[in-house]
């Protein structure tokens, strides 16, 4: 299994390495902070977003990030699409739970905490999941080959 999984990161091109990489240091950051506010805030540790879905959505994320982690890291295709709805939700569940002080004071979008991050993560994530689904199950070598 490990020399297998070996072969399949060492068949990708340098840039699927590292956008593979950037793709589980991400959602191991996500896991670990999610762990870490259930762990000072229990089960109700998002109470402070006011619908209920977000609040179940955040603490799904214990479960949904490192699922995403696990098939990222074995090279699948399938971890690359969970990861773009995962982080395509987690946008927007920050967005609706953050909508009034993002509309009070917008400039607090560029302050070096959560949203941001979250943001520019999830934007890495979707830029590259159409590079990285073709380059992972072959489609974008072949692909090449057919137009020369």
């Amino acid at each position: 299994m490990i020399i297998e999984l070996r072969e399949r990161w060492g068949r990708q091109p340098l840039w699927v390495r590292w956008a593979l990489t950037v793709y589980l240091i991400g959602f191991l950051e996500g896991f670990c902070a999610h762990v870490f506010d259930l762990a000072r805030g229990g089960i109700h540790a998002y109470t402070a977003f006011q619908w209920i879905p977000l609040q179940i959505f955040f603490v799904s994320l214990v479960v949904l990030d490192p699922l995403v982690g696990v098939l990222v890291g074995l090279v699948r295709r399938e971890g690359i699409w969970l990861a773009v709805s995962v982080m395509g939700m987690d946008m927007c569940a920050n967005w609706m739970g953050n909508w009034q002080w993002l509309r009070d004071d917008p400039a607090g979008l560029l302050r070096p905490d959560g949203l941001l991050f979250i943001n520019l993560f999830g934007l890495f994530v979707v830029a590259f999941s159409l590079p990285l689904h073709r380059a992972i199950s072959g489609t974008g070598a072949r692909h090449l080959r057919n137009s020369s």
